[in-house]
């Protein structure tokens, strides 16, 4: 087990140091325009493009603008640790801005991830014991609208009828955990669910189809065949060899999100990740841009690594392939 989560750690390091490359490579080289240009605001004097360049490091060759790159970002910078830099549009440090939106985009990711993983392994599981029943057939109805329905419209049916018609739930907007937990686990409940819904159609397919192809194998019926009840079959046997793809896809989909979920957090006005930097785009702020990019990378790593130790626990083979 060892050996196999060093060979996933070294793995791990080979892809961020490749998503850090190529993110620096997109905007600091292949750009036609000089970063500095357009870093240094409209209509620069050459004295100031000058001033940019040498700040930025511009001025030295690839290889050491890429060093001071990682270096800032791995080891921190004037502004502190992680190094995130300077906005070119406010003029002030990204740190506490970015830490402050990415704690509100966890937060919404773990929520919705939980409420997805729970109610896709449900249905999955329901489906499949009930196969060509009503059951199984409203299990795979529910799949289908999850994967059909845009997230986007999901968003605002929600607004209208649970905000705007019944008013059971607060509308848009964000209110910190410390200031009141019952207000941030109301205006959390619709982003939440509405965001999970796609992830929950997918995986209770998964669970369901991943479920069935196991009530087939030989070991499921030499576990009859022992005089095991039929719920330690399913679940203690079944459904641990079921959740082994759902790990995996899990991790992938979770470092996903927390590079922002975009939508969700415009339709439902969450201080987020996701609005950040699609502001940041509109105003050609790409120091956060690239700060975005390499978290949403490290995160995808970070989370595949842990799923794929979950996954080796799960399914021993693994480890030895």
């Amino acid at each position: 087990m060892g050996r196999y989560i060093a060979r996933r750690l070294l793995w791990v390091l080979l892809v961020v140091v490749l998503v850090t490359f190529f993110t620096f490579l997109i905007f600091f080289v292949i750009p036609p325009v000089d970063p500095a240009i357009l870093f240094a605001g409209r209509a620069p004097s050459e004295r100031l493009i000058e001033q940019v360049r040498e700040s930025l490091g511009l001025n030295h060759s690839f290889w050491v603008q890429y060093g001071m790159f990682l270096k800032r970002i791995f080891l921190g910078d004037e502004y502190g640790w992680p190094g995130f830099g300077m906005s070119f549009v406010t003029r002030s440090p990204i740190r506490e801005n970015f830490l402050g939106r990415a704690a509100v985009t966890a937060q919404l990711a773990l929520g919705a991830a939980t409420v997805w993983l729970i109610l896709g392994v449900f249905i999955g599981v329901t489906s499949a014991l009930k196969r060509g029943k009503w059951q199984d057939r409203l299990s795979m109805g529910f799949a289908l609208f999850g994967v059909s329905a845009p997230v986007f419209w999901l968003g605002l049916m929600s607004l209208y009828i649970f905000w705007e018609k019944l008013h059971w739930l607060p509308g848009t907007g964000y209110v910190p955990f410390g200031d009141d937990p019952s207000q941030w686990f109301l205006h959390f409940l619709l982003p939440w669910v509405v965001l999970a819904l796609l992830f929950a159609a997918f995986y209770a397919r998964m669970v369901r189809g991943s479920l069935l192809e196991s009530f087939g194998q030989d070991w499921m019926r030499t576990a009859r065949a022992k005089g095991l009840s039929e719920r330690k079959v399913v679940y203690k046997h079944g459904l641990r060899a079921s959740l082994t793809p759902v790990v995996s896809l899990f991790g992938a989909d979770l470092g996903t999100l927390l590079g922002g979920a975009i939508i969700t957090e415009t339709v439902f006005n969450l201080p987020g990740l996701g609005t950040y930097v699609v502001r940041s785009v509109n105003n050609g702020d790409i120091p956060v841009i690239m700060d975005v990019v390499v978290f949403a990378g490290l995160a995808v790593a970070i989370m595949s690594l842990i799923a794929d130790i979950l996954y080796a626990f799960l399914d021993p083979r693994v480890r030895y392939t």
